[in-house]
């Protein structure tokens, strides 16, 4: 059975799989994927850390697709449709499928903030952007982003 002893030792990635020019601005978070160490296959799973100043993502929602986070430490903005509400260590959010709430974190703070995100690994998704021309259909795992018009991007 697979053990991370030390997830914070786990190698970060710090870009995007955005496509230019919403790949910009991702550079003050790590992202650490669990998943493959975990020999898992159902849902994803990554150690994420914000730097002050830096965002999880751009405010999106899924078609198909669960997530949820759990906050270690620090303290993060959650932006959704409703406005924003401070996490700090020991809450969770969810976010349904099919729910049409933009969300993102922001770390508005002086300090780190790290947390735990989950999330469902299906092979379909549509995904929608709430505040950039940008959207996003994943097909056989595989992700292609277009804007909103439908003219697709590199």
């Amino acid at each position: 059975m697979p053990v991370i002893k030390d997830p914070s030792r786990v190698t970060a990635r710090r870009t995007t799989i955005y496509p230019a020019p919403f790949d910009q601005g991702f550079e003050k978070r790590a992202k650490r994927a669990l998943t493959g160490l975990l020999g898992l296959t159902q849902f994803g799973m990554n150690l994420t850390t914000l730097e002050p100043g830096a965002q999880s993502s751009h405010r999106h929602w899924h078609a198909t697709e669960d997530e949820a986070i759990v906050v270690l430490d620090g303290v993060l903005t959650l932006i959704t449709n409703a406005g924003e509400q401070n996490l700090t260590a020991g809450m969770i959010a969810g976010f349904p499928a099919g729910v049409p709430d933009g969300h993102h974190l922001v770390n508005r703070g002086t300090q780190p903030a790290t947390y735990i995100e989950i999330g469902t690994r299906a092979s379909e998704d549509d995904v929608v952007y709430s505040d950039v021309d940008m959207q996003a259909k994943k097909r056989g795992g595989i992700f292609s982003f277009a804007r909103k018009n439908g003219d697709q991007l590199p």
